[in-house]
């Protein structure tokens, strides 16, 4: 179909855009987006106030691929731009993409595909790839490591707490959802996370394909490493705020944290200000065994009781920590998601 009529009728994604200086980048991206298999879609670009070339650049491929439309709303802000273009968008699925990164050609027809045979999906992921190589370090490997193995929708509700599990720029939503819930939030926290929170809130279902349909730019100026809202203060703030709504809270249970360190602690003293001390610390070193911490003693793993279960908190995030841990709970009895859970 020529490109005048697709852009006519009403596109079957609209491919969410912000951007902001990113004419370095621009051309890439914008190359993977009009080289997708599907062709029945219209790209939404919204400028945040670029000082380079970026609006430019956007402007002169409009000119001649009427399926770009750029809005150029002054400096609004991440969420603002975000928010502008979720109502901008014309079509019913919404693809979210930055400015630095490249899509797989079948991105767009994989997603649509998978969303249009699962109504019960809201909001559909993908694996990512990281590049370049160089740039990736053991944290991120690490991430990207969990972030594969966090695929189905009960991954992704019993796992919530521990990380995002979805790389926002590969998502794509059913917009109605997305604007019923408010579009996105903002504050001091990172507002993709707080999203995916509000989702799982909400009984919303999450997915992932398995397949890698975006390349990730690591950027060490990238919005994720320099904006505050993205530290990992941001998160556990936010986590601690959801975390203190969950209905497994309320259930009349009592409440172990698993992880008596300082560093610990300090993420889950969060809760505790929220209204949800523990019964009991968890923690496997010697010395830390049979203390008290603000008169709430510090136990074994082995003392966790069998029958009438309380719910564990497991704040430990080292490398591999959360998995030996999990193992030792189920091997007791424990159940992902109904009697513990991972908080990051």
């Amino acid at each position: 179909m020529p490109m005048d009529r697709i852009a006519e009728a009403e596109p079957r994604v609209s491919v969410l855009m912000p951007f902001r200086n990113a004419a370095d980048t621009l051309d890439e991206c914008l190359d993977s987006i009009q080289a997708q298999d599907l062709e029945d879609f219209d790209l939404v670009a919204v400028d945040d106030g670029s000082e380079d070339a970026s609006a430019q650049l956007v402007a002169r491929r409009a000119v001649r691929d009427l399926r770009l439309r750029l809005l150029r709303p002054g400096r609004v802000g991440l969420v603002g731009a975000l928010n502008l273009g979720l109502e901008a968008a014309r079509a019913p699925l919404v693809a979210r993409m930055d400015a630095d990164d490249r899509m797989h050609p079948q991105r767009l027809a994989l997603q649509v595909a998978s969303m249009n045979r699962d109504a019960g999906v809201d909001v559909l992921g993908s694996r990512v790839r990281l590049f370049p190589e160089d740039r990736l370090r053991a944290g991120m490997r690490e991430y990207i490591r969990w972030q594969d193995s966090c695929r189905t929708r009960e991954d992704m509700a019993d796992e919530i707490y521990r990380e995002a599990p979805l790389v926002h720029p590969s998502v794509m939503f059913r917009r109605e959802v997305i604007r019923g819930l408010g579009g996105y939030a903002d504050g001091d926290f990172p507002e993709d996370y707080d999203l995916w929170l509000r989702c799982v809130h909400a009984g919303r279902r999450l997915g992932k394909l398995s397949q890698v349909l975006l390349e990730w730019r690591l950027r060490p100026d990238s919005h994720s490493r320099v904006d505050p809202r993205h530290s990992r203060d941001a998160f556990s703030r936010l986590r601690a705020r959801y975390l203190a709504r969950d209905r497994r809270l309320k259930q009349g249970r009592e409440l172990i944290f698993w992880g008596a360190g300082r560093r610990t602690r300090r993420r889950s003293d969060l809760l505790v200000r929220l209204g949800h001390p523990p019964a009991a610390y968890v923690d496997i070193d010697p010395s830390k065994l049979g203390q008290r911490i603000h008169g709430i003693p510090v136990i074994a793993p082995e003392r966790l009781p069998r029958t009438q279960r309380p719910f564990v908190l497991c704040y430990v995030t080292n490398h591999g920590a959360p998995e030996l841990i999990a193992s030792g709970l189920q091997r007791m009895g424990y159940r992902r998601g109904r009697d513990y859970l991972v908080v990051g």
